[in-house]
């Protein structure tokens, strides 16, 4: 690393990542070394990586064009936004698919491996969290209200199920696959309500998430760094409040002591430092866990939020290991 035998801080994103930006000025300012990549790109654009196995140990390198990373002194990975593994240019058909699987699973394998480094998240751990079912069992689990949820390929049992809900039912999505119109533009599945004779057939075709309808009063995005809570209140016309964040409001709010304990033994349970939980606060003042995204973004809160975010991040990755 230039010399510099501190431990450095890797970040895995991708090249346009503004929010990692926001965290890497406050790493320069204290000077701590960090080594920026996007394994899926870089490694097309003269990044070399090399790890050796033997008796003696393992030994790592990881080559940019602008940094030469030894991957036994690695402080803390960012895993932040990095890009899809990407194919060779000129190579096509098996012998691209092949490259790329070759690609997530080699490089993909010894960046998840980094002997003594702190994660957050790791890639790993991410995406076991990212599953909805995971979630919402961990959320029961952990002592949080959830809303009354089925996951069905079954529409009868899809249509009961709405049918019962007093207040009615939301259809969401499991994943947010890509989907695009017939003319090609992408499209975006919100959170939607449904009514059981809305509710057809094609259920059967794949599992569908529907939910009870609550009585809500404001949704909250709670960000937690560690034992670092910041939650906001998010007051928005919508049923959904990311479809039109023009005409939503952000309000800095305190976190109710069993919500705390909640999101501590979460984090605990799929070992993650970083999680962006949402929450539907009803009239009663309840909240009620939706979900917890374990990559979510956070830099569109208002400055002072944003900023105790992005210098509690930038803390765990300095501490690494020993945080």
């Amino acid at each position: 690393m230039a010399g510099d035998r501190q431990a450095a801080v890797l970040v895995l994103t991708c090249a346009y990542d503004p929010t990692a930006d926001i965290v890497l000025r406050i790493l320069a300012e204290r000077q701590v070394p960090v080594v920026r990549a996007d394994p899926g790109a870089d490694l097309h654009q003269g990044a070399v990586l090399t790890a050796r196995y033997s008796a003696a140990g393992r030994r790592g390198t990881l080559a940019t064009a602008s940094r030469a990373l030894d991957l036994d002194r690695v402080r803390a990975v960012w895993y932040r936004r990095p890009s899809g593994w990407a194919t060779p240019a000129g190579m096509d058909g098996q012998n691209a698919e092949f490259a790329r699987a070759q690609a997530q699973w080699g490089v993909g394998g010894v960046l998840a491996s980094l002997p003594g480094a702190r994660y957050v998240n790791h890639p790993w751990r991410i995406r076991a969290a990212e599953h909805k079912p995971a979630q919402l069992d961990a959320a029961l689990a952990a002592g949080f209200a959830v809303p009354d949820t089925i996951v069905t390929t079954d529409p009868e049992q899809a249509r009961a199920f709405c049918a019962e809900q007093p207040g009615g039912a939301v259809y969401k999505p499991l994943w947010n696959s890509p989907y695009t119109d017939e003319d090609g533009r992408p499209v975006q599945a919100w959170v939607a309500e449904v009514s059981p004779d809305e509710i057809t057939d094609a259920v059967a075709a794949c599992p569908h998430l529907f939910q009870a309808r609550l009585a809500k009063d404001h949704d909250v995005r709670l960000t937690a760094v560690g034992r670092e809570l910041f939650a906001v209140r998010i007051d928005s016309p919508d049923l959904d409040w990311r479809r039109r964040q023009d005409l939503v409001t952000h309000t800095p709010i305190d976190v109710p002591p069993p919500v705390r304990r909640s999101v501590a033994r979460y984090l605990e349970h799929f070992r993650l430092v970083y999680g962006a939980f949402d929450f539907a606060v009803t009239t009663d003042g309840c909240w009620h866990f939706l979900e917890c995204n374990s990559n979510g973004q956070w830099a569109f809160f208002p400055p002072p939020t944003t900023d105790a975010i992005a210098t509690a991040i930038a803390d765990q990755l300095q501490k690494g290991p020993a945080a």
